[in-house]
């Protein structure tokens, strides 16, 4: 016994050594995958603010050739009506205003206001350069204000007469563009020519330069002077540095923006990066510890605790199979509600109980209930299980973390709270008959029960994102490619398609702005919504909408169409309508082809009359300004 005893010893300290050793290694390597994962996020975020910078770059320069078409039009640069037209385009993009930069360093601002440049602006130089985009400037309006100005010439008669630009102020830049990978990421965007920062929200300094920081404390492995020929050069790269404003490392991403010699950065302080990595090392030196204690007292204390520390661990591996069990269910369970019901089925294994509820509360949905029960399988919980958990409900809500009720119904519960500590669900179980089955059970697994209700969020909010449409509030058409099958499948004496074109938008856009279109547009999304339901209505392009409709009389949608029509016209809009009813549908591809053949058919019908000629829609749209209002009561 005593060798027995020795060797059990030596055993278990090299044991100890071992999982030491490992742990050490361990932490090593989750630093390294920490800093490897954290410019990985950096790389991602940034690529991801390149993208959006270039986007809303080449989208404004494109607003602004066409308001630029508009300009040249006029020869009084200072009119009211042309003023009225470009006030109309402010504020779109990261643009803030626009102005006009005339010969002799004039600029006209807002509402046609002449102020001069005082010097800040050579109208020569800017004309000389064409449509481009300038780096940190003074603003004209304010000279405490950093700007940068997007130019575009506006060209009559092959003359340029005026620069159009839109400001950007660049104190307000860094709202419009969110970095979400860390929230206590820092921007910079910097002009490689000067080193002055166009956006830096790590040291607020409107007037900084990269440059005149001097040389920085970089880590092993980094070099200052790489960091200078890489922003230079225009080149990818990261260097990790210590910051002298807060005394500890730097994680520093820096790619080119593809304007001028811009580059965006992000950092993200050594603690941010780590954060992980620490939770983990503290927890594995927290294991080490209680290991260590473990194994002593396992052996000062085997031989009168053997059996029970048999027991013991048998009924902890359990739990640790049942725990394991049910997060593997609901780790994809906002994809497959039937592995909610599996993961209820495990808990009862555990518990024994009869029944198991789970209730899911979501603010944005109705809330959804799941039951499992022994006798009937997986079954949605009916009405009488419904007010059983919303008084659970009321009980959780007055602070209580559990309940148990073993005279009654056999019941235990506790509450499924969200990474904020609020209320989002309930477990329970009923027809228990053993008191040793404590809530305790149930909490083991709580928190993969609160994961799986903020992955349902999560998941709910991201497909409807991609689902709906913005302006219009309909469906898209990626989820009209995702149902367009099912219908097929879902009418039984008919279905129609009705195919529907927006007149007239184009001329509506270039003579009251996008915003009057917009509104044309949400105005017709909701007749269409009204006549035929949210459910089966699609706005599927630009101007064109689409809905389904199931088991109705033909008479009947062809009433409707004809009705919506009406409607709108009496708002001032005007829509082709192509409906294609059948008994029978082969192909949902022909019908609504057949659908969209009629519409096109409505759509020539009506621009063959004179007085909707395309040529003169847009006088015709441009008198009509009173429908401006019209269209926002309807909305």
């Amino acid at each position: 016994m005593k060798t027995h005893w020795q060797s059990s010893l030596v055993v278990t300290i090299l044991l100890i050594f071992l999982i030491v050793a490992i742990s050490l290694i361990m932490t090593d390597r989750i630093n390294n995958m920490e800093e490897e994962r954290s410019f990985d996020r950096l790389e991602e975020q940034a690529g991801n603010l390149v993208n959006d910078i270039r986007r809303e770059m080449v989208d404004d320069c494109r607003q602004l050739e066409l308001l630029a078409t508009v300009v040249s039009k006029y020869d009084d640069m200072t009119s009211d009506e042309l003023w009225k037209i470009i006030d109309s385009y402010n504020t779109w993009g990261v643009i803030s205003r626009l102005e006009l930069l005339l010969p002799g360093d004039i600029v006209i601002t807002d509402g046609g206001k002449e102020i001069s440049s005082g010097g800040a602006l050579s109208y020569e130089k800017e004309a000389a350069q064409g449509a481009h985009v300038t780096n940190r400037e003074t603003d004209v309006r304010n000279k405490d204000q950093y700007v940068v100005r997007n130019y575009v010439p506006v060209v009559r008669d092959g003359n340029t007469v005026a620069m159009l630009y839109g400001v950007i102020e660049l104190g307000s830049l860094p709202e419009e563009l969110a970095v979400t990978s860390y929230g206590e990421a820092a921007l910079y965007i910097i002009d490689a020519a000067t080193g002055d920062f166009l956006v830096d929200t790590w040291h607020n300094d409107p007037d900084g330069n990269i440059w005149e920081l001097g040389k920085r404390e970089m880590a092993p492995g980094y070099d200052h002077e790489q960091l200078k020929q890489g922003l230079i050069d225009g080149e990818t790269g990261y260097v990790v540095f210590v910051s002298d404003r807060i005394g500890e490392y730097l994680y520093f991403y820096y790619e080119p923006v593809g304007i001028n010699r811009w580059q965006l950065a992000l950092s993200v302080p050594e603690d941010i990066v780590f954060e992980t990595a620490e939770t983990i090392e503290h927890m594995m030196n927290v294991f080490l510890t209680v290991e260590a204690v473990c194994f002593a007292l396992y052996f000062f204390w085997m031989i009168y605790y053997v059996k029970r520390e048999t027991s013991t661990k048998e009924r902890q591996l359990d739990t640790i199979n049942y725990i394991y069990d049910v997060e593997k269910l609901l780790f994809n369970a906002h994809e497959q509600n039937e592995n909610v019901i599996k993961a209820l089925e495990k808990v009862a294994g555990i518990t024994r109980a009869e029944c198991v509820y789970l209730w899911v509360s979501d603010a944005s949905v109705p809330d959804e209930y799941f039951k499992w029960c022994g006798n009937s399988g997986g079954l949605t919980a009916g009405e009488t299980d419904q007010r059983m958990l919303q008084k659970l409900l009321e009980h959780f809500s007055e602070g209580n973390t559990e309940f148990a009720d073993y005279d009654g119904y056999g019941l235990i519960a506790v509450p499924i709270t969200d990474m904020e500590g609020k209320i989002c669900g309930i477990l329970a179980c009923s027809g228990l008959d053993d008191r040793h089955v404590t809530p305790e059970l149930l909490r083991n697994v709580d928190f993969s029960f609160s994961m799986f209700c903020h992955n349902r969020q999560s998941y709910l909010t991201i497909r409807e994102q991609g689902e709906r449409d913005l302006l219009s509030g309909l469906y898209n058409r990626n989820r009209f490619e995702m149902d367009i099958s099912r219908y097929r499948e879902q009418y039984r004496e008919s279905l129609a398609c009705i195919y529907m074109d927006v007149n007239g938008l184009h001329e509506l856009n270039n003579s009251q702005g996008h915003d009057a279109g917009d509104r044309m547009l949400k105005t017709v999304a909701g007749y269409i919504s009204a006549y035929f339901g949210d459910a089966s209505s699609y706005r599927i392009g630009g101007d064109e909408f689409l809905a389904f409709a199931i088991d109705r009389e033909e008479d009947e949608v062809v009433c409707q169409g004809r009705e919506l029509a009406e409607k709108l016209e009496g708002q001032g809009i005007h829509i082709s309508v192509g409906i294609e009813w059948r008994e029978k549908v082969e192909s949902m591809e022909e019908l609504v082809r057949a659908a969209e053949k009629k519409m096109y058919a409505e759509k020539r019908e009506y621009y063959q009359q004179a007085s909707h000629d395309r040529r003169s829609e847009g006088r015709l749209l441009l008198k009509k300004g009173g429908n401006d209002n019209e269209n926002e009561d309807q909305e």
